[in-house]
Protein backbone atom coordinates (compact mmCIF):
# COMPACT_ATOMS: atom_id res chain seq x y z
CA UNK A 1 0.00 0.00 0.00
CA UNK A 2 1.27 3.33 -0.82
CA UNK A 3 1.85 6.33 1.82
CA UNK A 4 -0.94 8.11 -0.18
CA UNK A 5 -3.36 4.96 0.35
CA UNK A 6 -2.60 4.46 4.03
CA UNK A 7 -2.96 8.40 4.28
CA UNK A 8 -7.08 7.52 2.66
CA UNK A 9 -6.91 4.73 4.54
CA UNK A 10 -6.49 6.08 8.00
CA UNK A 11 -8.83 8.58 7.33
CA UNK A 12 -11.26 6.88 6.65
CA UNK A 13 -11.54 5.16 9.82
CA UNK A 14 -12.35 8.24 11.29
CA UNK A 15 -14.36 10.17 8.86
CA UNK A 16 -17.87 9.84 10.23
CA UNK A 17 -19.47 13.05 8.37
CA UNK A 18 -17.51 12.55 5.16
CA UNK A 19 -17.53 9.50 2.73
CA UNK A 20 -14.04 8.68 0.00
CA UNK A 21 -15.53 9.33 -3.36
CA UNK A 22 -13.02 7.21 -5.52
CA UNK A 23 -11.56 9.36 -8.95
CA UNK A 24 -12.07 7.85 -12.04
CA UNK A 25 -13.80 8.42 -15.82
CA UNK A 26 -17.31 8.19 -15.60
CA UNK A 27 -20.17 9.23 -18.70
CA UNK A 28 -21.73 12.78 -17.23
CA UNK A 29 -25.03 13.29 -17.90
CA UNK A 30 -27.98 12.04 -20.16
CA UNK A 31 -29.36 11.93 -23.36
CA UNK A 32 -32.88 10.44 -22.44
CA UNK A 33 -34.40 12.84 -20.41
CA UNK A 34 -34.58 16.27 -20.43
CA UNK A 35 -32.79 18.49 -23.27
CA UNK A 36 -30.50 20.20 -20.39
CA UNK A 37 -28.89 16.98 -19.34
CA UNK A 38 -27.98 16.07 -22.81
CA UNK A 39 -24.73 15.31 -24.11
CA UNK A 40 -23.84 12.78 -22.35
CA UNK A 41 -20.23 12.19 -22.37
CA UNK A 42 -17.08 11.69 -20.57
CA UNK A 43 -15.23 13.23 -18.18
CA UNK A 44 -13.04 12.47 -14.99
CA UNK A 45 -12.47 13.55 -11.23
CA UNK A 46 -9.74 13.43 -8.58
CA UNK A 47 -10.92 11.47 -5.47
CA UNK A 48 -12.32 13.83 -2.78
CA UNK A 49 -14.27 13.37 0.20
CA UNK A 50 -17.82 14.47 0.47
CA UNK A 51 -20.19 14.92 3.48
CA UNK A 52 -22.76 11.73 3.74
CA UNK A 53 -25.84 14.23 4.42
CA UNK A 54 -26.99 17.68 3.50
CA UNK A 55 -25.84 20.39 5.83
CA UNK A 56 -27.92 20.22 8.83
CA UNK A 57 -30.04 23.07 10.75
CA UNK A 58 -27.75 21.92 13.57
CA UNK A 59 -24.57 22.13 11.77
CA UNK A 60 -25.43 25.95 10.51
CA UNK A 61 -26.86 27.03 13.53
CA UNK A 62 -22.91 26.21 14.68
CA UNK A 63 -21.51 28.08 11.68
CA UNK A 64 -23.95 31.49 12.40
CA UNK A 65 -23.26 31.00 16.22
CA UNK A 66 -19.63 31.32 15.53
CA UNK A 67 -19.30 33.82 12.91
CA UNK A 68 -22.32 36.04 13.35
CA UNK A 69 -23.40 35.24 9.58
CA UNK A 70 -26.53 37.03 7.88
CA UNK A 71 -28.18 35.12 5.49
CA UNK A 72 -29.23 36.28 2.02
CA UNK A 73 -33.21 35.94 2.88
CA UNK A 74 -32.82 37.63 6.40
CA UNK A 75 -31.36 40.65 4.55
CA UNK A 76 -33.57 43.04 2.45
CA UNK A 77 -33.33 43.40 -0.94
CA UNK A 78 -32.17 46.67 -2.17
CA UNK A 79 -34.59 48.80 -4.41
CA UNK A 80 -31.58 49.91 -6.60
CA UNK A 81 -31.50 45.85 -7.86
CA UNK A 82 -35.07 45.73 -7.89
CA UNK A 83 -36.05 48.25 -9.07
CA UNK A 84 -39.78 46.73 -10.75
CA UNK A 85 -40.34 45.00 -7.34
CA UNK A 86 -43.28 46.05 -5.45
CA UNK A 87 -42.98 46.92 -1.85
CA UNK A 88 -43.71 44.43 -0.25
CA UNK A 89 -41.30 41.98 -1.82
CA UNK A 90 -38.59 44.73 -1.01
CA UNK A 91 -38.62 42.87 2.69
CA UNK A 92 -36.42 40.10 4.17
CA UNK A 93 -37.95 36.85 3.02
CA UNK A 94 -37.88 33.96 1.13
CA UNK A 95 -39.91 31.79 -1.27
CA UNK A 96 -42.01 28.73 0.45
CA UNK A 97 -44.47 26.49 -1.17
CA UNK A 98 -48.18 26.35 -0.29
CA UNK A 99 -50.22 23.04 -1.52
CA UNK A 100 -53.18 25.08 -3.39
CA UNK A 101 -56.42 22.74 -2.01
CA UNK A 102 -57.34 21.87 -5.82
CA UNK A 103 -56.49 21.03 -9.01
CA UNK A 104 -53.97 24.15 -10.47
CA UNK A 105 -52.70 24.66 -13.94
CA UNK A 106 -48.81 23.69 -14.41
CA UNK A 107 -47.80 26.28 -16.57
CA UNK A 108 -47.70 29.43 -13.67
CA UNK A 109 -45.39 28.55 -10.82
CA UNK A 110 -47.27 31.38 -8.59
CA UNK A 111 -50.48 28.75 -7.84
CA UNK A 112 -48.18 27.06 -5.80
CA UNK A 113 -45.58 29.66 -4.63
CA UNK A 114 -45.43 32.46 -2.45
CA UNK A 115 -42.79 35.16 -1.15
CA UNK A 116 -43.20 35.24 2.51
CA UNK A 117 -41.59 37.73 4.38
CA UNK A 118 -39.63 36.44 7.48
CA UNK A 119 -39.03 33.25 6.01
CA UNK A 120 -35.58 31.94 6.48
CA UNK A 121 -33.46 29.32 7.55
CA UNK A 122 -34.84 29.93 11.28
CA UNK A 123 -38.31 30.41 10.01
CA UNK A 124 -38.36 27.71 7.16
CA UNK A 125 -42.40 27.60 6.44
CA UNK A 126 -42.60 30.97 6.90
CA UNK A 127 -42.69 34.23 10.01
CA UNK A 128 -44.57 31.73 12.35
CA UNK A 129 -42.28 29.06 11.90
CA UNK A 130 -39.80 27.56 14.02
CA UNK A 131 -36.51 24.83 13.52
CA UNK A 132 -38.24 22.40 17.04
CA UNK A 133 -37.16 19.44 16.45
CA UNK A 134 -35.64 19.62 13.23
CA UNK A 135 -31.87 20.15 14.62
CA UNK A 136 -31.31 17.07 11.99
CA UNK A 137 -33.58 17.98 8.82
CA UNK A 138 -31.67 20.18 6.28
CA UNK A 139 -31.09 23.40 6.06
CA UNK A 140 -32.98 25.66 3.59
CA UNK A 141 -33.64 28.75 2.58
CA UNK A 142 -29.78 29.09 1.59
CA UNK A 143 -28.51 31.32 -1.50
CA UNK A 144 -25.50 30.83 -3.25
CA UNK A 145 -23.58 33.31 -1.29
CA UNK A 146 -24.56 31.50 2.16
CA UNK A 147 -23.50 28.05 0.79
CA UNK A 148 -20.29 29.25 -0.34
CA UNK A 149 -19.51 31.16 2.90
CA UNK A 150 -20.38 28.17 5.16
CA UNK A 151 -18.12 25.71 2.71
CA UNK A 152 -15.14 28.38 3.03
CA UNK A 153 -15.56 28.86 7.04
CA UNK A 154 -15.68 24.40 6.92
CA UNK A 155 -12.27 24.44 5.63
CA UNK A 156 -14.31 22.82 2.86
CA UNK A 157 -16.18 23.69 -1.07
CA UNK A 158 -18.87 23.14 -2.88
CA UNK A 159 -18.91 20.59 -5.29
CA UNK A 160 -18.26 20.82 -8.69
CA UNK A 161 -21.09 19.54 -10.84
CA UNK A 162 -18.82 16.78 -11.60
CA UNK A 163 -17.98 15.78 -8.70
CA UNK A 164 -21.55 15.92 -7.29
CA UNK A 165 -23.05 13.61 -10.27
CA UNK A 166 -19.91 11.65 -9.42
CA UNK A 167 -20.91 11.02 -6.11
CA UNK A 168 -24.58 10.69 -6.83
CA UNK A 169 -24.21 7.50 -9.22
CA UNK A 170 -22.40 6.10 -6.56
CA UNK A 171 -20.35 3.59 -9.39
CA UNK A 172 -23.65 3.17 -10.75
CA UNK A 173 -22.45 4.45 -14.55
CA UNK A 174 -25.90 5.02 -17.05
CA UNK A 175 -28.31 4.21 -14.23
CA UNK A 176 -30.98 6.78 -13.74
CA UNK A 177 -31.67 7.04 -10.28
CA UNK A 178 -28.45 5.86 -7.48
CA UNK A 179 -29.61 2.74 -6.95
CA UNK A 180 -30.61 1.53 -10.32
CA UNK A 181 -32.92 2.31 -13.21
CA UNK A 182 -36.39 2.15 -11.48
CA UNK A 183 -37.67 4.92 -9.13
CA UNK A 184 -39.15 2.14 -6.94
CA UNK A 185 -37.38 -1.23 -7.01
CA UNK A 186 -40.20 -4.11 -5.87
CA UNK A 187 -42.17 -1.18 -4.89
CA UNK A 188 -39.86 0.11 -2.47
CA UNK A 189 -39.61 4.21 -1.77
CA UNK A 190 -35.95 4.95 -1.88
CA UNK A 191 -36.13 9.33 -1.74
CA UNK A 192 -38.36 11.43 -0.72
CA UNK A 193 -39.72 13.12 -3.60
CA UNK A 194 -43.63 13.79 -4.59
CA UNK A 195 -46.20 10.84 -4.91
CA UNK A 196 -49.84 12.13 -6.14
CA UNK A 197 -50.15 14.74 -8.72
CA UNK A 198 -48.30 17.76 -7.92
CA UNK A 199 -48.88 20.45 -6.84
CA UNK A 200 -52.28 19.70 -4.76
CA UNK A 201 -52.38 15.99 -4.22
CA UNK A 202 -49.40 14.37 -2.00
CA UNK A 203 -50.48 10.96 -1.46
CA UNK A 204 -47.71 10.71 1.04
CA UNK A 205 -46.21 7.20 0.37
CA UNK A 206 -42.75 8.05 1.54
CA UNK A 207 -44.61 9.27 4.48
CA UNK A 208 -43.54 12.86 4.30
CA UNK A 209 -45.50 15.54 3.48
CA UNK A 210 -42.14 17.94 3.18
CA UNK A 211 -38.64 17.75 3.95
CA UNK A 212 -37.67 14.69 5.64
CA UNK A 213 -34.33 14.20 8.47
CA UNK A 214 -31.48 14.07 6.33
CA UNK A 215 -30.31 10.28 6.24
CA UNK A 216 -34.01 8.87 6.34
CA UNK A 217 -34.13 6.80 3.18
CA UNK A 218 -31.24 4.23 1.91
CA UNK A 219 -27.51 5.96 1.19
CA UNK A 220 -25.87 5.12 -2.53
CA UNK A 221 -23.31 2.22 -2.82
CA UNK A 222 -20.61 5.45 -1.62
CA UNK A 223 -23.00 5.54 1.42
CA UNK A 224 -24.40 8.99 0.70
CA UNK A 225 -27.71 9.74 1.90
CA UNK A 226 -30.03 12.27 0.17
CA UNK A 227 -28.50 12.61 -3.11
CA UNK A 228 -31.53 12.20 -4.72
CA UNK A 229 -34.67 14.06 -3.40
CA UNK A 230 -35.66 15.94 0.02
CA UNK A 231 -33.82 19.21 -1.01
CA UNK A 232 -31.81 20.23 -4.46
CA UNK A 233 -28.26 20.62 -3.56
CA UNK A 234 -25.86 24.24 -4.87
CA UNK A 235 -22.95 23.26 -6.92
CA UNK A 236 -19.90 25.28 -7.83
CA UNK A 237 -21.25 25.09 -11.47
CA UNK A 238 -22.26 28.53 -13.74
CA UNK A 239 -25.16 26.95 -15.72
CA UNK A 240 -25.46 26.38 -19.37
CA UNK A 241 -28.16 25.09 -21.21
CA UNK A 242 -26.24 21.90 -22.03
CA UNK A 243 -22.98 20.11 -21.33
CA UNK A 244 -20.26 20.58 -23.95
CA UNK A 245 -20.26 18.25 -26.70
CA UNK A 246 -18.35 15.40 -27.13
CA UNK A 247 -16.93 15.90 -30.13
CA UNK A 248 -15.29 19.02 -29.28
CA UNK A 249 -13.75 16.56 -26.40
CA UNK A 250 -12.59 14.08 -28.44
CA UNK A 251 -9.04 14.63 -27.83
CA UNK A 252 -9.16 13.85 -24.40
CA UNK A 253 -11.24 13.15 -21.00
CA UNK A 254 -12.21 16.21 -19.58
CA UNK A 255 -10.08 16.50 -15.73
CA UNK A 256 -12.07 17.79 -13.32
CA UNK A 257 -14.22 20.19 -14.83
CA UNK A 258 -15.77 23.10 -13.50
CA UNK A 259 -18.45 24.22 -15.95
CA UNK A 260 -20.11 27.57 -17.35
CA UNK A 261 -19.16 30.92 -17.19
CA UNK A 262 -21.11 33.48 -15.58
CA UNK A 263 -21.41 35.68 -18.93
CA UNK A 264 -23.26 31.93 -20.18
CA UNK A 265 -25.25 31.57 -17.17
CA UNK A 266 -27.91 33.99 -17.37
CA UNK A 267 -31.92 33.16 -18.36
CA UNK A 268 -32.90 34.70 -21.91
CA UNK A 269 -35.45 36.45 -20.07
CA UNK A 270 -33.73 37.64 -17.45
CA UNK A 271 -30.41 38.24 -18.70
CA UNK A 272 -29.28 40.12 -15.57
CA UNK A 273 -29.70 37.12 -13.35
CA UNK A 274 -26.67 34.69 -12.80
CA UNK A 275 -27.75 31.08 -12.67
CA UNK A 276 -25.56 28.34 -10.50
CA UNK A 277 -26.53 24.52 -11.46
CA UNK A 278 -28.39 22.91 -8.38
CA UNK A 279 -28.43 18.87 -9.12
CA UNK A 280 -30.51 16.01 -7.22
CA UNK A 281 -34.41 17.08 -7.00
CA UNK A 282 -36.21 17.46 -4.27
CA UNK A 283 -39.34 16.38 -2.00
CA UNK A 284 -41.39 18.65 -4.58
CA UNK A 285 -39.94 16.71 -7.87
CA UNK A 286 -43.55 14.48 -9.31
CA UNK A 287 -44.02 11.97 -12.05
CA UNK A 288 -46.34 14.98 -13.57
CA UNK A 289 -43.79 18.03 -12.84
CA UNK A 290 -40.13 18.22 -12.58
CA UNK A 291 -38.76 14.72 -12.72
CA UNK A 292 -35.65 15.92 -11.77
CA UNK A 293 -35.01 13.12 -8.98
CA UNK A 294 -32.48 11.83 -11.09
CA UNK A 295 -28.42 11.55 -11.04
CA UNK A 296 -28.14 13.50 -14.10
CA UNK A 297 -30.63 16.26 -13.57
CA UNK A 298 -29.95 19.79 -13.79
CA UNK A 299 -31.61 23.11 -12.89
CA UNK A 300 -30.65 26.76 -13.11
CA UNK A 301 -31.13 28.52 -10.11
CA UNK A 302 -31.04 32.52 -9.70
CA UNK A 303 -27.75 32.87 -6.99
CA UNK A 304 -29.98 35.50 -5.65
CA UNK A 305 -32.96 33.19 -5.03
CA UNK A 306 -33.65 31.06 -1.66
CA UNK A 307 -36.53 28.60 -1.34
CA UNK A 308 -37.83 26.37 1.09
CA UNK A 309 -36.41 23.19 -0.93
CA UNK A 310 -33.07 24.40 -1.50
CA UNK A 311 -29.73 23.41 0.99
CA UNK A 312 -26.11 22.20 -0.13
CA UNK A 313 -23.35 19.90 1.25
CA UNK A 314 -19.60 20.15 1.00
CA UNK A 315 -16.83 18.57 -0.38
CA UNK A 316 -12.82 18.12 0.91
CA UNK A 317 -10.34 18.05 -1.89
CA UNK A 318 -7.34 15.95 -1.07
CA UNK A 319 -4.12 16.78 -3.34
CA UNK A 320 -2.92 14.21 -5.38
CA UNK A 321 -6.31 12.39 -4.82
CA UNK A 322 -7.05 9.46 -7.28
Amino acid sequence: MSTYESRVADELSVSEDEAWIPGGAFRMGSDRHYPEEAPAHQVAVDGFWMDRRPVTNRQFRAFVDATGYITWAEKPPLSEDYPDAPAEMLQPGSLVFVKPPKPVGLGDVLGWWRYMPGADWQHPDGRDSNLDGLDEYPVVHIAYEDAHAYAQWAGKALPTEAEWERAARGGREGADYPWGDELTPDGRIMANTWQGRFPWENLLEDGYEGRSPVGAFPPNDYDLYDMIGNIWEWTADWYRPRHPSEAVKACCVPRNPLGGKVSESCHPAEPGMPRKVLKGGSYLCAPNYCRRYRSAARYPQPIDTSTCHVGFRCVRRVNGAS
